[in-house]
């Protein structure tokens, strides 16, 4: 992998990934962009004692634009885009309107290829490694920023999901927090080790979903099952066989196979409602350990964290959509309409091969 750094005309970050090492990357942005203002502001919430982030300039942003206008596919001739490059195999650049920026954190866009009629399930395994090592290397440079507690890296695929731009693209948030949804695992972790004399939560999860029926495919150093306890109709979790915080502890195995078993269950996921049928929206989502103090989650360390890849759709079934109503909107209690082991059961029928 090759990495390039360049600035954008309005002094944004953007960096190219590419496969050859011989590929040079001089392209100039020439478009006249005014410097980026935001209006980025973290609040916390002093009853549930979580944040939000309040981004008035997002009002703003790019919003369907046609497909010859769209913002992540190269520049071509006076077709100015984000990138200047007339060609890329993967880039990163720094959001033009960010939930997150300054002393807020940090949010950037991924784009997986220049491709805009692709979606991820179309890249090769070489491409899908390259985004890998891009992610990785993003959660590296990131996790040095002061600001940052947090580096979180998802893809939104599909209108349904409320997504904007439709070239294959993903994000990465840095947050100057430790999320909600992580801090409940991380006092469910201390818990658990606590009242076993040292288990470790993400060790028993996993071996108890190995030995059932949910498990949707399995391979040498990866394993992804339906949890005992899926909140959305199709959901599916990701998690290397051998536990490590984030994706930074890897090992060399578990990268050159990644690609294959990721691929593999995406194409799944476009075959769950059957031929015919438009491609399933999701989101997917890596989670890694905070690089933040862990203090008040006592007996925990970042080590005790297991990376893992979540991975869900809002379609229940063909044309319906699992719509977040009172009880998940108020009271954060999903209802759940597809049995997780029905949910398996079929997406181990629909290989993608």
């Amino acid at each position: 992998m090759k990495k390039t750094s360049t600035r954008l005309a309005d002094g944004r970050e953007l960096i190219y990934y590419d496969q050859r090492d011989d590929s040079v990357r001089d392209a100039v942005d020439r478009r006249p962009l005014d410097p980026t203002v935001t209006t980025s502001e973290v609040r916390r919430d002093p009853l549930l004692g979580d944040s939000i982030a309040v981004a008035s300039h997002r009002q703003g942003r790019i919003y369907h634009p046609p497909a010859d206008e769209c913002p992540l596919c190269p520049s071509q001739g006076d077709r100015l885009s984000e990138i200047p490059d007339s060609s890329y195999d993967a880039v990163v650049f720094e959001n033009r309107f960010p939930s997150l920026a300054g002393d807020s954190g940090r949010c950037e866009v991924v784009c997986f290829t220049s491709d805009h009629n692709a979606s991820f399930a179309d890249l090769t395994e070489e491409q899908a490694r390259l985004v890998l090592d891009a992610w990785t290397d993003r959660t590296s440079e990131l996790s040095h920023l002061p600001s940052v507690e947090q580096v979180f890296c998802f893809e939104n695929r599909g209108a349904e999901i409320g997504v904007t731009l439709g070239h294959p693209h993903g994000q990465i948030y840095a947050y100057p927090f430790t999320t909600p949804r992580t801090a409940l695992m991380l006092r469910s972790v201390a818990a658990h080790k606590e009242a076993t004399g040292g288990e470790n939560l993400f060790d028993a999860v996993l071996e108890r979903e190995l030995a059932d029926e949910r498990v949707v495919l399995e391979s040498e150093h990866w394993v992804a099952f339906v949890p005992y306890a899926a909140h959305w109709p199709y959901e599916v979790h990701l998690y290397p066989k051998r536990r490590v915080p984030d994706l930074l502890a890897l090992d060399e195995e578990a990268r050159t196979e990644f690609p294959q078993v990721y691929l593999e269950l995406l194409r799944r996921f476009d075959r769950i409602f059957g031929e015919g049928e438009p491609p399933t929206p999701y989101i997917s989502a890596w989670h890694q350990a905070p690089f933040g103090a862990l203090e008040e989650f006592e007996g925990v360390n970042r080590d005790d964290f297991a990376l893992h890849l979540e991975l869900f759709t809002i379609r229940r079934t063909s044309g319906k959509l699992k719509f977040l109503a009172g009880s998940e909107s108020g009271m954060n209690v999903f209802i759940n309409d597809v049995p997780p082991e029905f949910a398996a059961r079929r997406l181990r029928e629909v290989a993608s091969s």
